[in-house]
């Protein structure tokens, strides 16, 4: 009796184990989507599937600023002087009774004279002439011109020196930031980082970011680079800043690698995801419930095609069937997408089987006792 006792408690102990949660690093999909359909549900759910491709196409990208870009321009090949540009002035005259240079002196030079807010210089003998607008050569001309008036003799010569509206500034992310000057009127985004050394090789997936007027615009070096359309022209006061992309997502569950991945590149597929995190443990997961968590603010809310109907939104991922892997690779990741590998239920199944057949095998070895 004492000796059955014993059996008892042990299948006891262990069928107790089984029916308790198994220590498990993620949850089943059941349990995580299991309530969808419940009222109260506070998230949705969708399969990624090729149908519903396109409609995903229409909902809005989450996680990152909405920047646009300027495609490229051509401009003056020349420079363009503008306000608070620094222009240096010598004018020679060989007349001995010249109104503007002393007895045996032929030139007389007027430097560092800044181009006022209107646009003009103050000159002797002519008063406030405008010279913005012109390149050096046009107003060394327009000078001349109104030099010959006074005195017929009179050869100019013009120099300048790039001001604030003539120069463009580099920030971060490159050997030599500072500020540049223009050199002419077609000088791009690409020509200032070349200028400035070349982006740093230590910036994970560069961006680019133009600031202009109040306005913030971006792209990526990449797209630059394979792009020539978007090599943008500068113009005077820009700013443009290189920086690392900030993007990222994040994984967990019975994943590779469970942690916080920056994106490598503009745009990352789930399939571009699930190699980055080693694939999901052959192990544990559940090759058909990998899921993609996101969430959308509420303005991006709308029934039908044109966005999601409730802010939190859970995307299903079938890599078990060729649609799903082509739908997968062609789902586009957001920054701070949460991607899950769910655990397999057959493991689990699997652990309490194994458990219950010890139990059996303890209760025998116990029955010997």
């Amino acid at each position: 009796m004492a000796r059955f006792a014993r059996v008892s408690g042990f299948l006891g102990l262990f069928l107790l184990l089984a029916a308790c949660a198994l220590p498990r690093g993620a949850g089943m999909e059941r349990e995580i989507i299991g309530r969808a359909d419940n009222a109260d549900a506070d998230f949705a759910i969708y399969p990624v599937t090729r149908a519903f491709l396109p409609t995903l196409a229409e909902w809005p990208v989450t996680g990152e600023p909405d920047l646009n870009w300027i495609t490229t321009s051509t401009g003056s090949r020349s420079q363009i002087i503008a306000p608070g540009d620094m222009v240096s002035i010598s004018i020679w005259d060989s007349n001995e009774n010249s109104l503007l240079t002393a007895p045996e002196q032929r030139v007389v030079g007027l430097e560092e004279i800044r181009v006022s807010a209107s646009g003009t210089i103050f000159m002797p003998y002519i008063g406030d002439t405008r010279i913005a607008g012109m390149s050096p050569q046009a107003a060394r001309s327009r000078l001349q011109r109104e030099f010959e008036v006074i005195v017929p003799s009179a050869q100019v010569q013009l120099s300048m020196a790039a001001g604030r509206g003539n120069s463009v500034d580099l920030v971060g992310g490159v050997a030599s930031p500072g500020s540049y000057p223009m050199p002419d009127r077609s000088y791009t985004v690409l020509g200032l980082i070349s200028e400035g050394g070349g982006v740093r090789t230590d910036l994970n997936n560069p961006q680019i970011r133009l600031m202009r007027q109040g306005n913030l615009f971006g792209t990526s070096i990449t797209r630059l680079y394979s792009e020539p359309n978007l090599d943008t022209r500068l113009a005077g006061g820009d700013r443009v800043i290189v920086e690392a992309d900030r993007r990222y997502f994040l994984s967990l569950g019975a994943a590779g690698r469970q942690d916080q991945h920056p994106f490598e590149q503009d745009i990352v597929t789930a399939l571009d995801a699930m190699a980055i995190i080693g694939g999901v443990n052959s192990s544990r997961a559940n090759p058909e419930g990998i899921l993609i968590l996101r969430e959308y603010p509420a303005s991006a809310l709308r029934a039908g095609e044109r966005g999601p109907r409730m802010e939190r939104v859970v995307f299903t991922l079938d890599l078990t069937t060729s649609d799903g892997l082509f739908s997968a690779r062609n789902f586009r990741i957001n920054s701070g997408d949460l991607v899950l590998a769910t655990e397999s239920p057959v493991n689990s199944a699997e652990t309490i089987l194994s458990l219950i057949g010890s139990a059996f095998g303890l209760a025998r070895g116990a029955s010997r006792l």
